[in-house]
C-alpha cells in the first residue's frame, strides 16, 4: 500500500457533496483537486493539507500537525497532519474545512503546454 487507503475513502466521503472534486494520483499518493486545484491529500499514513500561509503557523500548533516538505524543501501553505492529528470526527472536519475554505483564495498550478 503505497498510501493509506482508508484515509483516502474518509476524504472522499467528506467530499461527496462538494461540486467538482477530480482525484489524482500524484506525489506516490492521491490527492483531491477542487475547481481544478489541489485541496487535499493523502501521502503516506498521512492527509496532505493546502491551507494557506496565513493559517499554517495557527495550524501547526494542533497535535499531528507538522510543514509539508516535499523532496527535502519545505512547501509554504501546505501542511501534513498524521492520524494523532485526526482522531476524532471534529479534528477530521476541521481539516477537511480548513483546506476547502482555502481552495477559492488558492491558484491553479499553470497547464503544461
Amino acid at each position: 500500500m503505497a498510501y493509506d487507503e482508508k484515509l483516502s475513502d474518509r476524504i472522499r466521503e467528506a467530499l461527496q457533496d462538494v461540486p467538482d472534486v477530480e482525484e489524482k494520483n500524484m506525489f506516490g499518493g492521491v490527492c483531491y483537486m477542487v475547481d481544478g486545484k489541489m485541496c487535499i491529500g493523502v501521502i503516506k499514513d498521512e492527509m496532505m493539507c493546502r491551507i494557506g500561509e496565513e493559517k499554517e503557523e495557527e495550524a501547526l500548533h494542533k497535535t499531528g500537525c507538522r510543514e509539508m516538505d516535499f523532496a527535502g524543501r519545505p512547501m509554504k501553505g501546505y501542511v501534513y497532519v498524521s492520524d494523532e492529528g485526526m482522531k476524532t470526527q471534529t479534528d477530521f472536519n476541521y481539516w477537511i474545512d480548513l483546506c476547502l475554505a482555502h481552495n477559492p483564495q488558492a491558484k491553479a498550478a499553470k497547464k503544461k503546454k
